[in-house]
């Protein structure tokens, strides 16, 4: 019984991992990070970014499984604005790499030669993700 749960942990940590490394491979693919060092100046600390967004990706796949309390109560509204600011700021950054991302979809549809239907490429994807997303919640794997 202990083989078995420990085969299955380190499956799901493994898995977790691949997924975080998905995600912030996909982020640094647009340009999240890159842009982030050259508006602020901080190229030269491209060390302490790698780090922090390790530590971050562990970090939120642990607090994904178990639920830490942190005893915080005294310092919870301060560190909840803290917190909402940086994903509002991160999530701006996001977004504007994504709007830049877009902007190279009509070359690519030229180099690519597909002159007619790239909305409905477009829509595939829109309508996978939306499919997607009603299974999850409709078979409730959530839970």
């Amino acid at each position: 019984m202990l083989l078995k749960e420990t085969v299955l942990a380190v499956i799901g940590f493994s898995a977790g991992g691949v997924i975080a490394a998905g995600i912030f491979a996909f982020l640094a693919i647009i340009g999240v990070f890159p842009r982030l060092m050259g508006k602020t100046g901080t190229k030269k600390h491209i060390l302490l970014y790698e780090t922090v967004l390790i530590v971050g990706g562990t970090l939120g796949n642990v607090s994904d499984i178990w639920e830490i309390p942190l005893g915080l109560s005294a310092v919870h509204e301060p560190l909840l604005a803290a917190f909402g600011l940086s994903v509002g700021i991160f999530v701006g950054c996001l977004v504007m790499s994504l709007a830049e991302t877009l902007k190279a979809l009509p070359t690519i549809s030229r180099r690519i030669h597909l002159a007619v239907g790239l909305q409905y490429v477009i829509l595939a994807i829109a309508l996978g993700k939306l499919t997607g997303a009603l299974i999850y919640f409709a078979e409730r794997f959530g839970e």
